[in-house]
């Protein structure tokens, strides 16, 4: 198997029953202070609050599930795709996820009935007990990012994305491990359009591989580290981003809160901050856009936990 346009069009004909066609609307002339409109993906709509369900239930129905059930280690947002894929289906998981996970998700997790190990201080730590879990029990691992199944679902995004909106020239989506830009990207690859990768400067494994030529580690610090906080990219993202991702681009916490405060003051949208982190790109001119370029933007996840919503809404 391997991860291409006609692999995500497999895994959308395989999950479409399952998941939600989200919306994609645009902005209008003026909206977040930019003379011309935007194509946003709200993908913060989908199962779970975030595009992780496209990778979950690609990964769980092709795949065989053994009897000891289905392990993932997660920031939170895999965590909840996963337990609300193998709630689905009908199987059990378990899910590891580091102290770093904001309380929301956390809950999320258990609304769709998985068990909740809450351990380590980063991704990477929870990722290690999921693993010595999985080597013990036999449970089937699904992984965030660096899986074929896994990205190539992230990618079934871009298949509606380009039905809602297909004369698209660049679209901007946030990278944590780097699965959702490696399937978005696999999916445009023989295209004209352009898909750059968006990351804060406190959480970019993706730029820092880039840049070594090779995946390394990062160190994590940045308010949307909870969804973005892969201390290393993934392997097959990494190879995909090196041949198709045409830009990778840093944006300062600032803003993405203050993306965070826009969507909410001007079209009404609630996302948590790795769900306003390729926006932030757009409208702190991190990225400037050629005259006449048609821009998409990915808003990938609405697990925001209230207080930081209501803090940041509030300028506080």
């Amino acid at each position: 198997m391997q991860i291409s346009k006609q692999a995500i069009e497999v895994a959308h004909k395989r999950i479409q029953k399952y998941i939600r066609k989200t919306p994609s609307i645009v902005s209008g002339n003026g909206t977040f202070g930019l003379k011309y409109s935007i194509s946003l993906k709200l993908e913060h709509l989908q199962h779970s609050g975030s595009f992780k369900a496209r990778g979950a239930f690609n990964s769980l129905l092709n795949n065989s599930i053994p009897e000891a059930g289905i392990a993932a280690a997660s920031g939170g947002n895999h965590g909840a795709a996963v337990a609300c894929a193998a709630h689905a289906l009908g199987k059990k998981a378990k899910i590891f996820v580091p102290e770093i996970s904001n309380p929301a998700k956390i809950d999320k997790i258990r609304s769709f009935g998985a068990d909740v190990h809450v351990e380590g201080a980063a991704y990477a730590d929870a990722a290690a007990l999921c693993t010595h879990y999985q080597q013990q029990t036999g449970a089937i691992d699904i992984h965030p990012f660096d899986a074929i199944d896994t990205i190539n679902g992230q990618g079934t995004v871009a298949l509606e994305w380009s039905e809602q909106s297909p004369d698209l020239d660049t679209i901007l989506v946030a990278v944590g491990g780097g699965g959702l830009a490696a399937g978005v990207a696999s999916y445009y690859a023989n295209s004209p359009t352009k898909v750059i990768a968006i990351e804060p400067f406190g959480s970019c494994s993706m730029n820092a591989a880039l840049k070594a030529g090779e995946p390394v580690d990062v160190e994590l610090n940045s308010i949307a580290a909870n969804a973005l906080g892969a201390k290393r990219c993934g392997t097959f993202p990494f190879e995909v981003a090196r041949n198709h991702i045409a830009e990778s681009i840093l944006v300062e916490d600032d803003a993405i809160l203050a993306a965070q405060r826009r969507l909410w003051r001007e079209m009404q949208l609630v996302v948590e901050p790795g769900g306003a982190t390729a926006l932030a790109a757009l409208i702190s001119g991190a990225y400037k856009p050629e005259e006449g370029e048609r821009i998409g933007v990915l808003l990938c996840g609405g697990n925001a936990e209230l207080i930081q919503v209501n803090n940041t809404l509030s300028g506080r």
